[in-house]
Protein backbone atom coordinates (compact mmCIF):
# COMPACT_ATOMS: atom_id res chain seq x y z
CA UNK A 1 0.00 0.00 0.00
CA UNK A 2 1.21 3.65 -0.61
CA UNK A 3 0.32 6.89 1.12
CA UNK A 4 -2.79 9.06 -0.19
CA UNK A 5 -0.90 12.43 -0.29
CA UNK A 6 -2.50 15.89 -1.53
CA UNK A 7 -0.25 18.65 -2.73
CA UNK A 8 -1.33 22.57 -3.01
CA UNK A 9 -5.13 21.96 -2.92
CA UNK A 10 -7.09 24.95 -3.61
CA UNK A 11 -10.92 24.73 -4.34
CA UNK A 12 -12.71 28.57 -5.42
CA UNK A 13 -16.85 28.75 -6.45
CA UNK A 14 -17.70 30.36 -9.03
CA UNK A 15 -18.55 33.18 -7.29
CA UNK A 16 -14.54 33.45 -6.18
CA UNK A 17 -15.25 32.41 -3.31
CA UNK A 18 -12.27 30.41 -1.67
CA UNK A 19 -13.13 27.05 -0.16
CA UNK A 20 -9.83 25.73 0.34
CA UNK A 21 -6.51 27.20 -0.25
CA UNK A 22 -3.02 25.74 -0.74
CA UNK A 23 -3.63 22.78 1.54
CA UNK A 24 -1.52 19.87 1.77
CA UNK A 25 -1.47 16.58 3.61
CA UNK A 26 -0.16 13.09 3.48
CA UNK A 27 -1.49 9.68 5.06
CA UNK A 28 0.23 6.98 5.45
CA UNK A 29 -1.37 3.22 5.20
CA UNK A 30 -3.07 2.35 8.24
CA UNK A 31 -3.41 5.87 9.33
CA UNK A 32 -6.49 7.92 9.64
CA UNK A 33 -7.10 11.79 8.82
CA UNK A 34 -10.03 12.74 9.92
CA UNK A 35 -11.80 16.02 8.14
CA UNK A 36 -13.52 18.43 9.86
CA UNK A 37 -15.24 21.83 9.60
CA UNK A 38 -18.99 24.09 9.02
CA UNK A 39 -20.92 23.08 6.87
CA UNK A 40 -20.13 24.70 3.41
CA UNK A 41 -16.07 24.46 4.04
CA UNK A 42 -15.48 22.61 1.35
CA UNK A 43 -15.36 18.65 2.82
CA UNK A 44 -17.54 17.61 0.25
CA UNK A 45 -15.90 18.84 -2.72
CA UNK A 46 -12.42 17.63 -0.99
CA UNK A 47 -13.60 14.34 -1.30
CA UNK A 48 -15.27 14.89 -4.80
CA UNK A 49 -11.88 16.13 -6.20
CA UNK A 50 -10.25 13.37 -5.08
CA UNK A 51 -12.59 11.04 -6.89
CA UNK A 52 -12.34 13.27 -9.97
CA UNK A 53 -15.94 13.78 -9.36
CA UNK A 54 -16.03 17.53 -8.43
CA UNK A 55 -18.65 20.03 -10.18
CA UNK A 56 -16.91 21.75 -13.10
CA UNK A 57 -17.59 24.70 -12.14
CA UNK A 58 -15.22 24.96 -9.31
CA UNK A 59 -11.89 25.88 -10.05
CA UNK A 60 -9.42 23.75 -8.81
CA UNK A 61 -5.53 23.56 -8.62
CA UNK A 62 -2.98 21.32 -7.38
CA UNK A 63 -2.33 17.34 -7.41
CA UNK A 64 -3.34 14.05 -5.67
CA UNK A 65 -0.72 10.86 -5.59
CA UNK A 66 -1.07 7.73 -4.76
CA UNK A 67 2.21 6.99 -4.11
CA UNK A 68 4.38 7.67 -7.13
CA UNK A 69 1.39 7.72 -9.13
CA UNK A 70 -0.41 11.05 -9.88
CA UNK A 71 -4.54 10.62 -9.97
CA UNK A 72 -5.51 13.80 -11.12
CA UNK A 73 -6.21 12.92 -14.75
CA UNK A 74 -6.93 9.35 -14.38
CA UNK A 75 -10.76 9.04 -14.40
CA UNK A 76 -13.10 7.97 -11.23
CA UNK A 77 -12.70 3.88 -11.76
CA UNK A 78 -9.27 4.18 -12.60
CA UNK A 79 -8.15 5.71 -9.12
CA UNK A 80 -8.36 2.80 -6.65
CA UNK A 81 -10.19 5.77 -4.30
CA UNK A 82 -12.89 3.19 -2.09
CA UNK A 83 -15.60 5.86 -1.21
CA UNK A 84 -18.27 5.12 1.83
CA UNK A 85 -21.22 7.58 1.79
CA UNK A 86 -23.61 8.39 4.94
CA UNK A 87 -26.38 6.81 2.70
CA UNK A 88 -25.68 3.00 1.68
CA UNK A 89 -26.71 2.97 -1.91
CA UNK A 90 -27.67 -0.46 -1.73
CA UNK A 91 -29.11 -1.53 -4.93
CA UNK A 92 -32.39 -2.75 -4.30
CA UNK A 93 -33.46 -4.94 -7.18
CA UNK A 94 -30.07 -7.17 -5.97
CA UNK A 95 -29.49 -10.17 -3.93
CA UNK A 96 -26.77 -9.24 -1.31
CA UNK A 97 -24.49 -11.23 -2.85
CA UNK A 98 -25.46 -9.77 -6.22
CA UNK A 99 -24.67 -6.41 -4.56
CA UNK A 100 -21.60 -7.02 -3.85
CA UNK A 101 -20.35 -9.03 -6.70
CA UNK A 102 -21.41 -6.08 -8.69
CA UNK A 103 -18.27 -4.64 -9.67
CA UNK A 104 -15.52 -6.99 -9.24
CA UNK A 105 -13.71 -8.28 -12.06
CA UNK A 106 -11.47 -11.03 -12.35
CA UNK A 107 -11.62 -15.01 -11.66
CA UNK A 108 -14.48 -17.32 -12.65
CA UNK A 109 -17.45 -16.84 -11.59
CA UNK A 110 -17.23 -19.09 -9.07
CA UNK A 111 -14.05 -17.68 -7.27
CA UNK A 112 -16.31 -14.11 -7.25
CA UNK A 113 -19.10 -15.87 -5.33
CA UNK A 114 -16.03 -17.43 -2.68
CA UNK A 115 -14.46 -14.01 -2.30
CA UNK A 116 -18.50 -12.50 -1.91
CA UNK A 117 -18.72 -15.50 1.13
CA UNK A 118 -16.20 -14.91 2.67
CA UNK A 119 -16.36 -11.38 2.87
CA UNK A 120 -19.85 -11.80 4.16
CA UNK A 121 -18.65 -14.30 7.19
CA UNK A 122 -15.93 -11.74 8.04
CA UNK A 123 -18.70 -8.76 8.69
CA UNK A 124 -20.76 -11.37 10.52
CA UNK A 125 -22.75 -12.03 8.11
CA UNK A 126 -22.51 -15.12 6.63
CA UNK A 127 -25.38 -17.11 4.60
CA UNK A 128 -27.02 -13.54 3.47
CA UNK A 129 -26.30 -13.60 -0.30
CA UNK A 130 -29.89 -14.07 -0.94
CA UNK A 131 -30.86 -11.78 1.85
CA UNK A 132 -33.33 -8.91 -0.28
CA UNK A 133 -31.24 -5.46 1.10
CA UNK A 134 -34.85 -4.45 2.09
CA UNK A 135 -34.70 -6.86 4.75
CA UNK A 136 -31.81 -5.44 6.56
CA UNK A 137 -30.74 -3.92 9.53
CA UNK A 138 -29.21 -0.11 9.65
CA UNK A 139 -26.03 -1.92 10.73
CA UNK A 140 -26.28 -4.87 8.28
CA UNK A 141 -26.35 -2.48 5.54
CA UNK A 142 -23.22 -0.43 6.62
CA UNK A 143 -21.58 -3.69 6.91
CA UNK A 144 -22.46 -4.58 3.10
CA UNK A 145 -21.31 -1.10 1.92
CA UNK A 146 -18.27 -1.05 3.88
CA UNK A 147 -17.61 -4.53 2.36
CA UNK A 148 -19.03 -3.54 -1.39
CA UNK A 149 -16.24 -0.76 -0.92
CA UNK A 150 -13.73 -3.15 0.10
CA UNK A 151 -14.14 -5.85 -2.37
CA UNK A 152 -13.58 -3.34 -5.06
CA UNK A 153 -9.86 -3.40 -3.98
CA UNK A 154 -9.13 0.62 -3.48
CA UNK A 155 -6.05 1.59 -2.48
CA UNK A 156 -7.21 4.37 -0.06
CA UNK A 157 -10.64 4.76 1.58
CA UNK A 158 -12.67 7.91 1.76
CA UNK A 159 -15.77 7.82 3.97
CA UNK A 160 -18.36 10.54 4.46
CA UNK A 161 -20.40 10.49 7.32
CA UNK A 162 -20.47 6.77 7.15
CA UNK A 163 -22.19 6.32 10.97
CA UNK A 164 -24.18 9.44 11.25
CA UNK A 165 -27.56 7.70 10.48
CA UNK A 166 -27.03 5.01 12.87
CA UNK A 167 -28.15 4.69 16.63
CA UNK A 168 -25.86 4.93 19.24
CA UNK A 169 -25.45 0.69 19.77
CA UNK A 170 -25.05 0.69 16.09
CA UNK A 171 -22.09 3.37 15.73
CA UNK A 172 -19.83 2.21 17.93
CA UNK A 173 -19.86 -1.38 16.33
CA UNK A 174 -19.42 -0.05 13.14
CA UNK A 175 -17.10 2.15 13.73
CA UNK A 176 -15.10 -1.09 15.40
CA UNK A 177 -15.86 -2.64 11.90
CA UNK A 178 -14.26 -0.21 9.90
CA UNK A 179 -11.43 0.19 11.66
CA UNK A 180 -10.26 -3.19 11.09
CA UNK A 181 -11.16 -3.62 7.80
CA UNK A 182 -9.14 -0.50 6.74
CA UNK A 183 -6.51 -0.94 9.26
CA UNK A 184 -4.27 -1.58 6.06
CA UNK A 185 -5.44 1.73 4.17
CA UNK A 186 -4.51 5.57 4.68
CA UNK A 187 -8.13 6.73 5.39
CA UNK A 188 -9.55 10.49 5.02
CA UNK A 189 -12.79 10.74 7.56
CA UNK A 190 -15.63 13.37 7.16
CA UNK A 191 -17.00 13.50 10.16
CA UNK A 192 -18.70 16.45 12.97
CA UNK A 193 -18.49 13.91 15.52
CA UNK A 194 -15.43 13.52 17.23
CA UNK A 195 -16.43 10.05 18.59
CA UNK A 196 -16.11 8.60 15.02
CA UNK A 197 -12.52 9.75 14.89
CA UNK A 198 -10.40 6.56 16.42
CA UNK A 199 -7.49 6.90 18.11
CA UNK A 200 -4.25 8.05 16.91
CA UNK A 201 -5.93 10.00 14.41
CA UNK A 202 -4.74 13.61 13.20
CA UNK A 203 -7.95 16.00 12.82
CA UNK A 204 -7.71 18.77 9.97
CA UNK A 205 -9.86 21.63 10.48
CA UNK A 206 -10.82 23.88 7.52
CA UNK A 207 -12.96 27.05 8.28
CA UNK A 208 -12.81 29.93 5.99
CA UNK A 209 -10.27 28.83 3.54
CA UNK A 210 -7.96 28.26 6.38
CA UNK A 211 -6.84 24.82 7.82
CA UNK A 212 -4.82 23.45 10.77
CA UNK A 213 -3.71 19.72 11.20
CA UNK A 214 -3.83 18.72 15.23
CA UNK A 215 -3.56 15.34 16.92
CA UNK A 216 -6.68 14.46 18.51
CA UNK A 217 -6.27 14.79 21.80
CA UNK A 218 -5.36 18.27 21.03
CA UNK A 219 -7.92 20.56 20.82
CA UNK A 220 -8.40 22.52 16.79
CA UNK A 221 -9.98 25.56 15.95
Amino acid sequence: MHPLRVDNLSLHLPSGQCLVQDLSFSIEPGSVLALMGPSGSGKSSILSWLTGTADSRITTHGNVWLGDKKLNHLPTEKRRLGLMLQQDYLFPHMTVGDNLQFGLRGGTRQTRRERVSQSLVDAGLGGMEDRDPATLSGGQRARVSLVRTLLSDPCALLLDEPFSGLDTALREQIRRFTWDAAAQLPVLLVTHDVADIPEGAKVLTISDCTHSVEPLNIQTV
